[in-house]
């Protein structure tokens, strides 16, 4: 039998594998379905990696990519909000704090607070470390909605001045990934994907 440090730590590994039934608002590339919460967050953090040279600060990668593997653990709780529903952002903190609290809790107490201080951190937005983490965050569903024609801003009937509200932040992380955000943008208001 295990130990009980053991025995918290792999109940912890088996509840995050719940993060894979919260499906976001996001579709696959090429027209696929809902992307997951866990697919999110995979992505994000390889393409942390792959992208950290347009870091606007010198970062650590290994906590950036950390921060991208665990920023969504809460939503098995607390569920998915919406970038841009207004008014589900407003208990998003709450919801978000009281699931921080339950599923991390799971673990052994200094890894529990390691990864409240790092989730913590990300929520922050104030290292170098989670500005590069909150850009890739804004960057990952963007690329897979322009790749879909726009498709998830039309069935929303998302505005420019939203966009750039969320967009506009990523420019902490890295000024130069938001030019081409930025470009993107440009293209799908005049497409009419974001409306004006």
């Amino acid at each position: 039998m295990t130990d009980e440090r053991l025995k918290q730590q792999l109940e912890f590994v088996l509840e995050i594998d719940k993060e894979k039934n919260i499906f976001r608002q996001t579709h696959l590339s090429g027209h696929g379905r809902n992307e997951n919460d866990a697919e999110h967050a995979w992505h994000m953090a390889i393409m942390a990696y792959l992208l950290r040279e347009y870091s606007n600060e010198e970062i650590d990668i290994a906590r950036v990519m950390l921060m991208c593997l665990i920023h969504d653990i809460v939503e098995i709780d607390a569920g998915d909000t919406y970038a841009y529903d207004a008014e589900n952002l407003k208990t998003q903190k709450a919801r978000e704090d009281t699931a921080k609290e339950r599923i991390f809790s799971l673990l052994p107490s200094e890894q529990k607070e390691e990864m409240i201080a790092l989730f913590d951190e990300f929520e922050a937005y104030e290292s170098a470390e989670s500005k590069f983490a909150h850009a890739m965050d804004n960057l990952q569903p963007l690329l897979l909605n322009n790749s879909n024609g726009g498709a998830d801003w039309r069935e929303h009937q998302v505005t420019a001045e939203q966009v750039y509200g969320r967009q506009s932040k990523t420019q902490k992380g890295s000024v130069r990934l938001y030019e081409v955000i930025n470009q993107l943008l440009r293209e799908n208001i005049e497409k009419g994907n974001i409306l004006v």
